[in-house]
């Protein structure tokens, strides 16, 4: 039973987006590895850009510094 968790910031991702992931993980996971569609479960996690990290600051900080 595959299980895969996506994470992405809190920002503009739709219903719409994370049912095009959760059916195209799943799909990918059927054509590459044979996976049972059926006993595939994907999990989507959505962090505050506060609560993210790169380079040793928080999104939040680096899309500031970077204007």
């Amino acid at each position: 039973m595959p299980y895969v968790n996506i994470k992405v910031t809190r920002e503009g991702v739709t219903k719409e987006h994370k049912d095009k992931l959760i059916k195209g993980v799943t799909q990918l996971l059927q054509d590459v590895l044979g996976k049972d569609p059926n006993t595939t479960v994907v999990v989507i996690d959505e962090v505050d850009v506060d609560n993210w990290g790169m380079g040793g600051e928080s999104i939040t900080a680096y899309r500031q510094r970077k204007k």
